[in-house]
This record gives structure tokens, C-alpha cells and sequence, in this order.
């Protein structure tokens, strides 16, 4: 059995500064860091998230209701897109790149970003790629449930942003799939101010919450 943590969409645009801040989103960052030095050897595999959006119709919308509309955010090939510079990406062996044409919120909806396809950020934090199709994933890409199957993956742990958004999605999607799910809430951030109902409906869906 192999184990793996799964760093959820820990981006710029989701942090302090960039143009969907989730407060405590750099500390969330930093703290991800610290955790993975200390304890990189207790997993087989680390992997990571990333909002990459395209063009995802109504997900993005100039009136939001910040529920299932959005202010552009974590377009592909820009800064706002990038890893937040506090995340240590040194033991990170794999990405995975979701909502490129549509909302997605689960990393389950995710698919594997080729090696060479790292974002530079070079692009300011909302500004469309000159040319899109560039960042579109490839038509035989891996999505992340064969990814861990491949890999032998019975048990995730989940950390990242948001709570209780695509940290909730990506967990429940987990245990739908048949893996032992455990989220460690110190490590995630949120964008409700009282995350209670989002803890419970994970505990609910079988995920362990510590």
C-alpha cells in the first residue's frame, strides 16, 4: 500500500494579494512547507493541485455570487496561476491541472500537467494568454484517480485552499473512490469564517478530519 498528500490549488490568486484571497492562504503555505520537510518520508508520493483555467464559461463572471461564479482567478500561464512562492515544491513529483474549460473543484477532475508545461508566471494575475490552446492539457493526459491507482495508492491525505471548497470536493471525491481519506484542517485554509459545516459534511462522506 503506498500513501500520498495531496497539496491542494496553493496558488498566488488564493492568497493574500492575489485576485481570490483566502485569509491565512500564505501562512497555510508556509506552514504545508514545514510540514512536508518533517514529514516527506512518511509518504510515498507528493503531489499538488492547480486551478487552471482557460476558458470556463460562467465560472468566471464580473458580478460573482461567490458561490458558483467567480472574479477571474488562476489563469492559465500567469502569475496568479503560479504555486504560492511559500510552498516548498521540492518533494512535489506531480501536478495536476483542473477547470481548464469548465468550474472544477475537485483535483479528481485534474489531469497531469506534462513536465515541461511548469507555469513561468510571466503573464500578470488575470491576463488572458495570448495564445490559450497552449495550456491546454494533451489529449492522452493522465487524469489524478488512474495516476494514484498506478501508483498503488490506497491511502491520501489532503491539505490546501479552500476548505471548504476544493479541499472538501477533492476529499470526497477520494473516498467516493475508494481511498482511506484524512484531512489535516491545521493545514488548509477557508473561505467561510465558521468551517463547521464543512468539516462535518466531510466526516459525513467519510473523511477523517484531524
Amino acid at each position: 500500500m503506498s500513501r500520498a498528500l495531496i497539496i491542494v490549488d496553493v496558488q498566488n490568486d488564493f492568497c493574500e494579494g492575489g485576485s481570490l484571497a483566502v485569509a491565512g492562504g500564505a501562512d497555510t503555505a508556509g506552514a504545508i512547507s514545514e510540514y512536508v520537510d518533517a514529514h516527506h518520508n512518511e509518504f510515498d508520493h507528493i503531489i499538488a493541485t492547480q486551478d487552471w483555467h482557460i476558458d470556463p464559461g460562467a465560472h468566471f463572471s464580473d458580478t460573482p455570487d461567490l458561490k458558483d461564479s467567480w472574479p477571474r482567478h488562476c489563469v492559465a500561464g500567469t502569475r496568479g496561476a503560479e504555486l504560492h512562492p511559500d510552498l516548498d515544491t521540492e518533494y512535489i513529483q506531480a501536478y495536476f491541472q483542473k477547470g481548464q474549460f469548465t468550474a472544477a473543484y475537485s483535483g479528481f477532475e485534474g489531469l497531469l500537467a506534462p513536465e515541461d508545461a511548469v507555469p513561468t508566471g510571466e503573464r500578470q494575475p488575470g491576463a488572458m494568454p495570448a495564445d490559450a490552446a497552449a495550456y491546454a492539457p494533451p489529449e492522452n493526459a493522465i487524469g489524478l484517480d488512474d495516476w494514484l491507482q498506478s501508483h498503488d495508492v490506497e491511502d491520501v491525505v489532503v491539505v490546501g485552499i479552500a476548505t471548504d471548497y476544493c479541499v472538501m470536493a477533492t476529499s470526497l471525491d477520494a473516498v467516493q473512490a475508494g481511498y482511506s481519506v484524512t484531512v489535516i484542517r491545521s493545514l488548509t485554509a477557508g473561505i467561510a469564517e465558521d468551517l463547521e459545516d464543512a468539516v462535518a459534511e466531510m466526516e459525513l462522506g467519510g473523511v477523517e478530519v484531524s
